[in-house]
């Protein structure tokens, strides 16, 4: 399978400021129909972050209706993120580009690799857990002819990281590429609050 697939290896970081985030789970009422899946999708959660949130579930195949299920929300978190992804927007609008689909599975995906980052106290495009971006996105299902990413450290808003990346002729190169057509970002926190960001890019098969 021949990939066209484009990478920045620019680092930024620049100094962090410490910001608590607060993730508030809601609890989700079974409906007639409903499966795991569906109930991800409908939170835009991944089905193994509902399933750590209910070990009280035994098979995962089964649910039923009127059955409690506690469900992670990361609201605050997402609207950061999809700042993110609005403000990338209005950089392509400007130049006449046409703007990216938010893809919140890719999110998702991106967010992990930012909380490897954070967990792991390191800064950089290929993850000693889940390889390069592009093994990553394969290995979470996500197929693509092109993809790229960014990173970025220490900018405490999305205008200060979407400014930073326009700043950097590499980064601004993926934000404004043609070949992409959806994006994901993913913020996470290490625990003296400092973030970090990743926007990966794709354009889908």
């Amino acid at each position: 399978m021949n990939k066209r697939k484009s990478i920045l290896f620019t680092i930024l970081l620049l100094v962090s400021i410490s910001t608590e985030v607060f993730a508030q789970p809601v609890t989700y009422t079974v409906q007639k129909g409903d499966s795991l899946w569906k109930i991800a999708v409908k939170y835009q959660i991944g089905i193994s972050e509902i399933i750590a949130a209910n070990p009280q579930i035994k098979n995962t195949s089964l649910i039923y209706p009127g059955q409690k299920i506690t469900v992670p929300t990361i609201n605050d978190i997402k609207a950061q993120e999809n700042e993110v992804i609005r403000l990338v927007n209005v950089e392509r609008t400007k130049r006449g580009l046409s703007p990216l689909k938010a893809n919140w599975q890719v999110s998702r995906i991106a967010r992990y690799k930012s909380k490897d980052m954070a967990d792991l106290n390191y800064f950089s495009h290929y993850s000693k857990t889940y390889g390069s971006p592009f093994d990553m996105l394969e290995a979470f299902g996500v197929r693509f002819s092109a993809a790229g990413e960014n990173i970025a450290s220490g900018q405490t808003t999305p205008a200060q990281v979407v400014t930073a990346w326009m700043n950097s002729p590499g980064h601004r190169s993926n934000i404004l590429s043609p070949s992409y057509t959806e994006i994901g970002v993913g913020l996470a926190k290490n625990r003296s609050g400092k973030c970090y960001w990743t926007q990966m890019f794709i354009k889908p098969y």
